[in-house]
């Protein structure tokens, strides 16, 4: 776990192993939720980066007649 300090400006800085970890990228978007008292961010992808990233997943499943 990481410790960050909020600035006078409210900003941050990400440590370095979680952004490598993430491959974050300087000036790349974040989506910030507040849940539950805490504050999530959610690196915004380009499409491209999520082609196969549902490879292996179950497709088998019962449909009505009328949406085959």
């Amino acid at each position: 776990m990481h410790r960050v300090t909020v600035s006078p400006k409210f900003q941050v800085v990400i440590p370095r192993p979680v952004r490598e970890h993430l491959q974050l990228r300087p000036g790349q978007k974040m989506q910030v939720i507040e849940h539950s008292g805490r504050v999530e961010l959610i690196p915004e992808r380009d499409i491209s980066e999520l082609r196969g990233f549902v490879k292996g997943i179950n497709t088998d499943v019962v449909r009505e007649a009328d949406r085959v």
